[in-house]
């Protein structure tokens, strides 16, 4: 065997195994959405669309039961509203530090530090927000639930806070450093420079970080389990207990219920919700990359 068909073999077969896992993750995922969507028609045989997206009662093992999701909607949209008012200033606020304002040597240390948050388990800042975060905001708010969603909202922040951060600071740092000696002669300050130049040339990865960080908060799991509660209830007040998406399928995922029965198949349709609900959010961050690309 000659060496240059030697070498082609080796490419080919390097090429066939990348195939193949290619392959592998397409069928995965393929699957996945089958035995979500297979599960969620059996179930809406039984219980109807309207009664599923009307219902302000979501009570599956209840006798007798009511399936509507509204309560799970607004508990999942209500933690991730909440906590992007603590994950996206503070991370694009620490962003513009790191690229515009940092020594190196800060930038070594701080960095490192920021990126430790999201290497922390879950379940850790779950139990976090119930024994540190909810008896301060208790000791301030005396009629708060001890489950809230007030305090599972400050622990998604703190952990979603330096996914923005990083992404932010990687996409302003990708700016030409041109455009920023450019604006200096013109006399801009390194504030105004930071907010009215390298802010908006860096928005479309701004932005993808900020809607990654939503749907990261929107399919947190953990920590609305133990911080929030399992009362599934349809309410805007942070200071009650609630039940999100994820939160539900982990309690039905604990408890004893029978496999093929109703009640089994709402963790399935939740689930096929869910993914639904991230799949939009994927949509519209790829719209916002694309309508606010800037090229250099």
């Amino acid at each position: 065997m000659t060496k240059k068909k030697k070498r082609w073999l080796e490419e080919k077969s390097i090429e066939w195994v990348l195939i193949m896992v290619s392959v592998i993750s397409i069928l995965t995922t393929v699957g996945i959405v089958m035995t979500l969507f297979y599960e969620s028609y059996e179930f809406f045989t039984v219980v109807s669309i309207k009664e599923f997206f009307t219902t302000l009662r979501w009570a599956p093992v209840f006798d007798p039961p009511s399936f509507g999701v509204l309560p799970l909607l607004s508990g999942t949209f209500l933690i991730a509203f909440l906590s992007s008012f603590i994950s996206l200033p503070l991370g694009l606020g620490s962003a513009i530090y790191l690229s515009e304002f940092a020594s190196k040597k800060a930038r070594k240390i701080i960095k490192p530090i920021l990126e430790l948050l999201a290497g922390i388990p879950s379940i850790v800042y779950g139990f976090f927000a119930l024994t540190f975060i909810t008896p301060i905001i208790r000791s301030v708010l005396p009629d708060t639930s001890i489950y809230n969603a007030l305090s599972a909202s400050i622990a998604v922040g703190i952990m979603t806070l330096p996914m923005v951060a990083s992404l932010s600071e990687d996409a302003m740092m990708a700016v030409p450093d041109s455009i920023r000696q450019g604006a200096y002669a013109l006399g801009s300050t390194k504030l105004e420079v930071a907010i009215h130049v390298i802010v908006p040339a860096a928005f479309s990865g701004i932005g993808a970080s900020f809607m990654l960080a939503i749907s990261r908060a929107v399919g947190e799991t953990m920590i609305v389990a133990i911080a929030a509660g399992q009362t599934p209830t349809f309410t805007l007040n942070p200071l009650e207990s609630v039940q999100t998406m994820t939160g539900f399928m982990v309690n039905m995922a604990l408890g004893d219920i029978q496999q093929g029965s109703i009640e089994f198949k709402t963790v399935f349709v939740v689930g096929a919700l869910l993914f639904l609900v991230t799949l939009v959010m994927n949509f519209i961050a790829k719209f916002v990359i694309q309508k606010n690309r800037e090229v250099y």
